[in-house]
């Protein structure tokens, strides 16, 4: 018993040691990133959502052609 109490406190501080690094190294990446790439970085995802957005209206206007009442039948099932 005294064996496995053993090894699962190894992992337990092993665990702690990593999320520590893990942590630090994101940080310390996250500083690195100067302030004009994370503006092109929003910008792209705005982009993106933007394109989403069309998609979104294009299939949900598909959907109101070609079968009537969709959205009262998604409404109903939440």
């Amino acid at each position: 018993m005294e064996f496995f109490e053993f090894v699962i406190a190894l992992v337990s501080i092993g665990g702690t040691f990593v999320t520590i690094w893990v942590v630090l190294l994101y940080r310390r990446k996250e500083k690195q990133l100067p302030a004009a790439a994370q503006t092109y970085t929003l910008n792209e995802l705005s982009k993106l959502a933007d394109t989403m957005n069309q998609r979104i209206d294009t299939l949900e206007a598909i959907l109101d052609a070609e079968v009537p009442g969709w959205r009262e039948q998604h409404e109903q099932s939440k």
